[in-house]
């Protein structure tokens, strides 16, 4: 066997060289003979067993579908498979399901290996002719079970009617006893091979096969042929094509007559030729809506044609010879070579003096008409019948076709005409039929093909056209000799490049990678191409961003390509209709500036200004784009030769630029679907002016690309959800660009006028009712430069903390919570720290706190609304921000780091790090380790450092995978024994043990109960364990998240004896204080609460003393409860609880109770249910409880 791609690709690459063979992606024999004989030989034993059956099949299936690419391994084992597989089928004393399996074990085969090659190993003595024949009567064309057996017979009987005996022979006497005459033998096979012409299975494909093997017969032809042909047309004229079963009789009909017109002889076939031609005529199949009727209707006219023209090969048609691929890269070719590689040209030989009948322009007018068919299969075999047929006509007429089928290269065509057109010219080009006179024709509209996109609506058509325009000169590659195609050597290469490196479609790519790749080898004369190849190869250009932003670079760094590649981007990309495309096409002239940037600064940049003021949107917006970016590049050459961005650019294109906004102001484009792509558009072009140092100081371009700016923030609520992202991000890089380089008077000082009102505004939108107008107002504090904070670091802060307070109270605009906790961030950082600094300008000892205190409060953000637990958004923003201020204060001023503050903000994480969303558990986790861990600047005051740095060494912030519950479980359990992160690890593990995901419900409790283990004997750390539970309980008594997932972790603490050590003590304060915030719990109506208080009270009756009677007197109260629910709940929980809990009560009344628990219907109303729970009071000894009246609507049982 050979080795997988990826074994290679792991192999060390200084070991020896490895075996040829075994480095090929292909197998190198059948090595499961052993295992398939053994599933063929059980057959007998599995057939009767359905369960077996299936197994045997589809490791049968699994075997053969290894070998579908080289099912040419199989030829050497087909033999003993067929005999072995045939005993069972002639077997006597095999019963029908072995026989139906067996056939289906020789279907799978066929279909591997192609039945045209199987089934000429088939049995095809005299004696198999009536077994084959009866046992193909006696089955049923209905069942669907069995189409395998029907298929397999019919390509069998295919054979064995091919017996060189005249089948009369075989009939004997045709007279029965009753004297009614018996069907002869032929009539018997001819009737089979109708009657599954219109099976609606592949059995029909089999019949046809059969039709073309027994028409053929001499014998048969003399009496059957006529008469089978006037039947065919018949049901030509008489079927229709709109009831389905007329449509199936209809495509075996007419695939059975392509099928007999292939394989017959054509001096038989002739004179009916033209007969069947008319009537195709008259049916006009071409108009047909099916796709089943239309193929092999062009199927048939082109072996038509071919029976109407003599088999001859043209001896006018062009001939390379030699094809050897080592001749071609050979540096000398000798003499003999050369001559080799000349075409046949002798005149006398190519005029062969005979007329063409007439039928043959209609043949080709179908033909050229198929080509233009909307299915690509007819489209195909057009192409092949037009190649077949032009083959067998003189060169002049052979001329004509090629001329008609370049009518189809016209742009008052569709997409269909331009496919079919290029799959006509490969396979005249592969058969030698397009002579070199007429390249000069053919190969611009190749190339334009190269480049064919049309827009249909939202997309666009085709792709399929490119991909034949690949397939295309990838056998000009081996047609032609290299003189031949040398004056287009540059075109096509730089068509085919063009393809690989930027065409949207993958497989187009990789089709023009694979055309290019041949022509390298066959020709020899691409300009640098096994340079290109090692670049571009099949792999490589799957990724699209890999082709347009870095192979690109590489290809048009030789030189015969890159101003190709830069048109075809100006001219095709920058106005594709996908904004992909364009945005990439932009980026890709950027990165190819300098590989030519006289010709991007005088030639490119003007059309792109000129496009960028146009008419149409995608034009518009790839253009804008595309001048942005070819500016920056232009001005980082400038920086590399002390050259300014106006040395570069002309001053033309300077004020063209500035003027874009205004005319996109004056037009109103900035309005409406246009303006989603306009406004980032022009934030980028902002951006990268403003990298570029563009002269517009003091200039009133400046103001008013900050009313864009502002404009966009007011009204990102008219956005399309789509485009939001996207034109936020643009934003805030033009914002922070625009004023890095025009905001700034001095160095280090900004213009206090417009520092004022920026900051006065956007500190306003924090308190817009529109959320994204907060959203972006917020993050556009956080990119305000250093020098535009100073003196108003204050102020900032107070918005962004007010706004953060204010809007968590009221549970709305998390999103701009979100990022006002990033802005805090981004501002801290930016601003530096400073112990003894002025707290309007540095972060310093005066504010610190004040910073903390809202990413601590901002930590704790669990908001939720219809689209779930969106306070994870802030939650997750705020630990980044706590990790990136954090290291800030560390490296400049660690002693304004209070203990405090550390020490809530670690807890702070450890809680997150236990919670139950995998995402924000590793975030947490993550930054955990990266604070504890980090030494330059190294955290102060973490609390219990050394015994964190044991339990989380150095290696673990690489091997510990915290999305996995598995492995984050059981580190952060241990942080249960170190008594300052003990309360918040609980009250994290509660919404993780508490939770409903069985995996992290699994893996969290299993390691909370290997911690209570290791502290079972302990009963100092149980009772302190015990009193942060109750803690947690307490203070999160009406918070209902906490709650139900702490009473559902106390229930599974209970279950699983975490506590045994209290229950040997009589009213143990852990367990009443446990009863008591049970109490408090129970007064809840929310279902799932009270359902877990339930649990928790069954599972407090393991404890012994007063409390006992405490807690069956609440669940007897619960039994009434006045939810119905929670009556049955109550119930079964109780019913368990007997069970479990012998000990519970006296023997005596034990069953009595269990079955009144079980029968009682607890969904009963009220007065039905409650004298059965006053029964089970005086069982257990409990007082019954008493009905009292209360202000609220639900009466207290």
């Amino acid at each position: 066997m050979a080795v997988t791609d990826a074994e290679i690709g792991c192999s060390g690459g200084g070991g020896p060289e490895s075996d040829p063979v075994a480095r090929a992606c292909v197998l190198d024999g059948f090595s499961e003979r052993d295992e398939t004989r053994a599933l063929m030989s059980s057959l007998p034993e599995v057939h009767g067993d359905m369960q077996s059956t299936e197994f045997t099949t589809e490791r049968f299936l699994v075997i053969m579908d290894r070998y579908q690419e080289q099912p040419h391994l199989l030829d050497p084992h087909l033999e003993w498979m067929l005999n072995l597989i045939l005993d069972f089928v002639r077997s006597e004393k095999s019963p029908s399901s072995l026989v139906h399996l067996s056939f289906k074990f020789l279907y799978i085969i066929s279909k591997v290996r192609g039945y045209k090659v199987f089934m000429q190993i088939l049995p095809h003595e005299v004696a198999d002719l009536q077994p084959v024949l009866d046992l193909l009567s006696k089955q049923d064309p209905a069942d669907i079970e069995t189409w395998e057996t029907r298929y397999m017979l019919l390509l069998w009987l295919s054979m064995t009617c091919l017996i060189p005996f005249d089948l009369s022979r075989l009939d004997g006497n045709l007279e029965s006893d009753g004297g009614k005459a018996r069907e002869s033998t032929m009539e018997r096979i001819l009737a089979i091979a109708k009657s599954y012409l219109s099976a609606n299975d592949s059995s029909r494909d089999a019949a046809c096969v059969l039709v073309s093997k027994f028409m053929t017969r001499h014998d048969v032809q003399q009496k059957f042929l006529g008469e089978f042909l006037d039947w065919s047309l018949t049901t030509i004229f008489q079927t229709s094509d709109e009831l389905l079963k007329d449509i199936r009789l209809l495509n075996g009909v007419l695939q059975s007559l392509a099928k007999l017109f292939k394989h017959g002889k054509r001096d038989d076939l002739l004179q009916y030729a033209p007969t069947i031609l008319r009537c195709l005529e008259q049916r006009n199949l071409a108009e047909s809506s099916q796709a089943m009727l239309r193929k092999p209707g062009v199927k048939l006219i082109q072996r038509l044609g071919l029976c109407f023209l003599k088999p001859r090969l043209a001896a006018w048609r062009y001939q390379r010879g030699n094809r050897s691929l080592c001749a071609n890269l050979s540096t000398s070719e000798s003499a003999s070579a050369a001559d080799a590689l000349t075409p046949h040209m002798d005149t006398q030989e190519q005029i062969e003096d005979y007329d063409i009948p007439g039928e043959i322009e209609t043949v080709i007018e179908h033909l050229l008409v198929g080509l233009k068919d909307k299915e690509t299969i007819v489209r195909w075999s057009a192409a092949k019948g037009n190649g077949r047929v032009t083959g067998r006509l003189p060169r002049e007429l052979a001329d004509e076709v090629v001329g008609s089928l370049l009518d189809c290269f016209s742009f008052q065509e569709t997409d269909m005409a331009w496919h079919g057109g290029c799959l006509a010219l490969a396979e005249l080009s592969r058969r030698g039929l397009l002579l070199p006179s007429r390249l000069t024709e053919v190969v611009p509209l190749i190339i334009k093909s190269l480049t064919y996109d049309e827009k249909r609506g939202a997309c666009s058509v085709g792709s399929n056209v490119r991909d034949a325009a690949c397939y295309v000169c990838w056998s000009f590659a081996r047609a032609y000799e290299p003189k031949d195609l040398q004056p287009f050597v540059t075109d096509i290469a730089s068509a085919l490049l063009i393809t690989t490196v930027f065409d949207r479609n993958v497989n187009c790519r990789r089709a023009a990678s694979a055309a290019f790749q041949e022509n390298v080898g066959r020709q020899g004369t691409f300009p640098h191409g096994i340079d290109i190849l090692t670049a571009a190869d099949y792999y490589a250009v799957g990724n699209l961003n890999t082709c347009f932003l870095n192979i690109s670079v590489y290809v048009a760094s030789f030189p015969e390509y890159t101003n190709a590649m830069i048109d075809h981007l100006v001219a095709m990309k920058i106005n594709h209709w996908d904004c992909v495309i364009r945005e990439l096409a932009s980026k890709a002239l950027h990165n190819l500036t300098p590989q030519a940037p006289d010709y991007m600064a005088t030639t490119v940049l003007p059309q792109l200004l000129s496009m960028a003021v146009g008419i149409d949107l995608h034009s518009r917006h790839g253009a804008i784009l595309a001048c942005a970016e070819v500016t920056h590049a232009l001005y980082k050459l400038g920086l590399q030769t002390d050259r300014t961005v106006l040395d570069m650019i002309s001053s033309e294109c300077v004020d063209a630029l500035k003027n874009i906004h205004q005319k996109l102001q004056d037009r109103k484009q900035y309005r409406g679907l246009g303006g989603e792509l306009m406004r980032p558009a022009m934030c980028n072009i902002i951006e990268k002016l403003s990298l570029s140092k563009m002269p517009f100081k003091n200039d009133p371009i400046i103001a008013d690309w900050q009313w864009l700016i502002d404009d966009t923030i007011k009204n990102l609520h008219l956005v399309s959800s789509g485009a939001k992202d996207g034109i936020m991000a643009a934003l805030l890089a033009a914002f922070s660009a625009l004023c890095e380089e025009y905001y700034e008077v001095e160095a280090g000082q900004a213009d206090s006028q417009i520092q004022d009102v920026l900051v006065t505004q956007y500190i306003e939108g924090l308190k817009s009712p529109q959320m994204l107008t907060r959203c972006g107002s917020a993050l556009t504090l956080g990119c305000l430069p250093r020098f535009m904070i100073r003196g108003k670091l204050k102020q900032i802060f107070e918005g962004l903390q007010q706004m953060c307070a204010v809007s968590q109270r009221e549970g709305r605009f998390t999103e701009a919570r979100r990022d006002a906790v990033r802005a805090i961030a981004q501002v801290c950082v930016k601003v530096g720290v400073c112990t003894g600094g002025s707290p309007d300008s540095t972060l310093c000892s005066e504010n610190v706190a004040q910073v903390y205190d809202t990413l601590l409060e901002s930590i704790n953000d669990y908001t939720t609304d219809g689209r779930g637990n969106i306070g994870a958004w802030v939650r997750e923003a705020a630990m980044t921000s706590l990790m990136d201020v954090t290291l800030v204060v560390a490296s400049g001023s660690p002693e304004i780091l209070s203990t405090d503050i550390v020490r809530c903000m670690m807890c702070g994480l450890a809680k997150q790090a236990a919670e139950k969303i995998d995402r924000y558990r590793a975030h947490a986790g993550n930054i955990f380790l990266r604070l504890l861990h980090s030494t330059e600047p190294a955290v102060p005051h973490i609390p219990h450092q050394k015994e964190l740095l044991d339990i989380f060494p150095v290696e673990t912030t690489t091997s510990l995978n915290w999305n996995a519950p598995s492995q984050a479980y059981q580190y952060i359990t241990q942080l249960l024994a170190l008594p300052q992160y003990q309360y918040h690890t609980l009250l994290g593990l509660c919404a993780s043990v508490g939770d409903i995901t069985e995996s992290t419900v699994q893996f969290s409790s299993k390691s909370l109960f290997d911690h209570m283990k290791g502290i079972q004997e302990n009963e100092a750390a149980l009772t302190q364990f015990g009193d942060t539970l109750l803690r947690v309980l307490r203070n999160n008594l009406h918070n209902c998240r906490v709650a139900t997932s702490s009473l559902k972790m106390v229930d599974q603490m209970l279950s699983n004896n975490c506590f045994e050590i209290f229950t040997t003590q009589e009213n143990h304060p852990f367990c009443v204080e446990i009863l008591a915030l049970c109490k408090e719990f129970r007064k809840t109506k929310e279902i799932q609460k009270l359902s877990a208080c339930v649990a928790v009270f069954c599972g407090l009756i393991q404890f012994q003393g007063e409390v006992r009677k405490k807690v069956l007197s609440q669940l007897l109260m619960l039994l009434c409860h006045p939810f119905p629910v929670i009556r049955k709940t109550t119930a079964g929980q109780m019913y368990e609880m007997v069970l479990t809990y012998d000990d519970v009560m006296d023997p005596e009344v034990l069953d009595d109770v269990m079955t009144l628990l079980s029968d009682t219907n607890w969904e009963s109303d009220l007065p039905t249910v409650r004298p059965h729970r006053n029964q089970l009071c005086d069982w257990l000894g409990v007082p019954r409880p008493q009905l009292v009246s209360k202000q609220s609507q639900v009466q207290a049982p």
